[in-house]
């Protein structure tokens, strides 16, 4: 059996010898062992890793053990888009080609920094009101997944308007969505202690509230780590 290795970004993972201890590659079947971590070399936990075929767009997914590490069994003669899940965002990370080769291991090192603030793309609201669009629940079942997997990640869910009418009305608002999705989440499972909800009106814009541009990036929701 022969081992090859897949180089990402300059980081060559070579530390793995001898014959896989778990799932083995097939004759059609090439074995992805990997290991993610921060740039600080800790090695990060139930962070999910995905293998999307290029061209059949089949996804293959998995999470990280306590160690960071990672098994997958992919077809090969394949490019593959190597990703990970950023909250509710899949991330592109690298581009990788698994040959012919038969019976092959390759090797991965992943090196990323979870965010500690995100903006919630795809939630949405009714006008001036805090009832969710019934289009914001992938994103929100997105982040149910997450934080399920993620069983000890404590967020607060924190909601943004731009400048136009009343600050106050628009503090009241903010709050009110913020609970909105605090609410869904709970509805789906997540333990109600996990979650705070926060309003901030428009005193944390992203953009120029002077366009209706600016202002439409400021109207959002985003969530904010307070324990991994």
């Amino acid at each position: 059996m022969k081992k090859l290795y897949l180089l990402l970004s300059c980081l060559l993972l070579i530390t793995l010898s001898g014959l896989a201890q778990g799932l083995q590659p097939t004759s059609n079947l090439a074995l992805l062992k990997g290991k993610v971590t921060n740039f600080k070399n800790k090695a990060l936990s139930n962070e999910l890793v995905l293998l999307v075929n290029d061209v059949t767009k089949a996804s293959f997914k998995i999470a990280t053990d306590a160690k960071g590490n990672f098994e997958l069994l992919v077809p090969i003669t394949a490019t593959y888009s190597l990703k990970y899940k950023n909250f509710t965002k899949e991330m592109d990370y690298t581009k990788m080609v698994i040959p012919s080769d038969k019976d092959a291991i390759y090797e991965v090192l992943i090196k990323i920094d979870p965010p500690k603030e995100f903006v919630l793309d795809n939630v949405y609201f009714d006008t001036g009101k805090s009832t969710l669009k019934p289009n914001s629940n992938k994103t929100l079942n997105d982040l149910v997944d997450v934080l399920k997997l993620k069983s000890t990640m404590v967020i607060e869910i924190q909601g943004h308007t731009d400048n136009v009418g009343d600050e106050e009305a628009n503090v009241k608002l903010s709050q009110a969505r913020a609970e909105s999705v605090m609410k869904y989440l709970v509805s789906k499972g997540i333990e109600a202690t996990r979650i705070t909800a926060k309003g901030f009106g428009a005193s944390k814009p992203v953009a120029d509230n002077a366009a209706e541009e600016g202002r439409s990036k400021n109207r959002r929701t985003s969530l904010k780590v307070i324990k991994d």
